[in-house]
């Protein structure tokens, strides 16, 4: 067995896991997207509809077949919140790039406010592999302004894999910029889950989220039944204390209402800018990693204000986990360390 497989191996089968699997990459590119399957049991797609202004990766299901992110917007349920519609699936980007804002861009945005956002849109799919242990994605994109100028290219490389039983993604973005670029310090960032109801905290208040720009969005009390989830990093920080907060990676735990125990985890990289990265996860399910936001979450740090040469790049590596059981922090760490040797 190779290296790059060698820890998740280790670290599965110290979780009573099963072997590996056939993971199934199948294009579907007239429906704009992608499917992914482990042993012919869905585990996400990529997918680039007309109706987001970026491509996401959606649903995400773990290991025992429950799905981990919310519906709403591609597919609402009953009982979940309908608030932040930009929150789709899994995504990557950023709320001041060069001043536009790519992070809340949606089809809830006035068409007054429409020249501040900025979109990503798929250009096309450079290739895709089927096998054991592991299948791939690469993908370009633009990150384009509202004024239609392109500000940067993206090449993604997603490889998914099934290791023993744990399901694990990563998303490895090379940007280019095509002009000067800058990420200005911001709390909109800059890879985001937006995660089911059971993993919610069942402490969640609700309350107004404003962005950069002061837009509010306000997110109802609701009801928190059944909202089980409980974030934890590397730092030994929990529950809702973790926002604003950094560590190498973060874990978010809860029971389905079928009883099921499920884990969801963002491993950082020490490669990446920023590193290590705050934690801009919240309660009412938003479940994100922003190591560019410096000032916005600890005032007393300068600004992070993040540049590209034109015609140079940047890489930023995540690794997600999904496993259908409670990791300890040592498992988490174990994975972690594991990830850091990726460059």
């Amino acid at each position: 067995m190779s290296g790059k497989y060698t820890a998740l191996a280790v670290l599965s089968a110290s979780l009573g896991l099963t072997a590996a699997a056939q993971v199934t990459v199948t294009p579907h590119e007239a429906d704009r997207r992608i499917d992914v399957t482990i042993d012919g049991h869905p585990f996400t797609s990529y997918m680039w509809p007309t109706s987001l202004d970026k491509p996401v990766l959606y649903p995400l299901i773990a290991p025992d077949g429950t799905t981990v992110t919310r519906g709403f917007p591609l597919e609402p349920r009953q009982g979940e919140r309908v608030d932040h519609p930009h929150h789709a699936g899994v995504w990557f980007n950023y709320g001041n790039v060069n001043g536009f804002d790519f992070w809340n861009n949606s089809g809830a945005i006035p068409a007054a406010q429409k020249p501040k956002m900025g979109s990503i849109h798929h250009t096309r799919v450079v290739s895709t592999k089927s096998g054991k242990h592991e299948g791939e994605i690469v993908t370009e994109s633009t990150w384009t302004d509202s004024t239609g100028v392109d500000q940067m290219k993206e090449l993604t490389r997603y490889i998914f894999r099934d290791e023993n039983g744990m399901r694990s993604i990563d998303r490895i973005a090379t940007l280019t910029a095509l002009k000067p670029v800058t990420f200005h310090d911001d709390k909109e960032g800059l890879l985001g889950i937006r995660i089911a109801h059971f993993l919610e905290s069942a402490t969640e208040k609700g309350g107004v989220f404003n962005d950069a720009s002061g837009r509010p969005t306000k997110v109802a009390e609701g009801d928190n039944t059944g909202a089980t989830g409980v974030y934890r990093t590397s730092a030994g920080v929990t529950g809702d204390k973790v926002w604003s907060t950094r560590g190498a990676w973060c874990s978010l735990t809860g029971t389905s209402p079928e009883g099921k125990t499920e884990t969801v985890v963002i491993l950082d990289n020490p490669a990446n800018p920023g590193f290590p990265s705050y934690w801009h996860a919240r309660g009412y399910g938003l479940f994100a990693a922003n190591p560019l936001g410096d000032h916005i979450f600890d005032p007393k740090a300068p600004e992070h204000n993040f540049t590209i040469a034109q015609g140079q790049s940047a890489t930023f590596r995540y690794r997600i986990l999904l496993n259908s059981s409670a990791m300890t922090p040592q498992q988490v760490d174990a994975a972690e360390a594991a990830f850091a040797k990726v460059k």
